[in-house]
């Protein structure tokens, strides 16, 4: 697979969908995760420090903020990881 755009693409061509996490999102993640229980979805988290690159972020269905980090600024990405994969274990 020559790049990351590409096999998200073919995740989204199989049916999933894509929940970008970024700060900037307008979603909440245990919001969106709610409607979309049932749905095969792909969480895709950036780098630590400059997040997902532009056509990463273009490529996802949703971009979802994880609501609770805004009192520490920002989490690094494991721990996003682990928060986003709970609030999709929750839906």
């Amino acid at each position: 697979m020559p790049n990351l755009a590409e096999a998200l693409t073919q995740l989204k061509n199989m049916g999933f969908i894509l929940v970008g996490l970024d700060g900037t999102g307008t979603e909440s993640l245990p919001d969106l995760m709610s409607d979309l229980s049932g749905r095969a979805v792909c969480l895709v988290l950036g780098a630590e420090g400059p997040g997902m690159r532009e056509l990463t972020m273009k490529t996802c269905d949703h971009v979802a903020r994880i609501p609770f980090a805004a009192d520490f600024g920002s989490l690094n990405v494991s721990n996003a990881a682990a928060v986003a994969l709970y609030a999709a274990g929750r839906a």
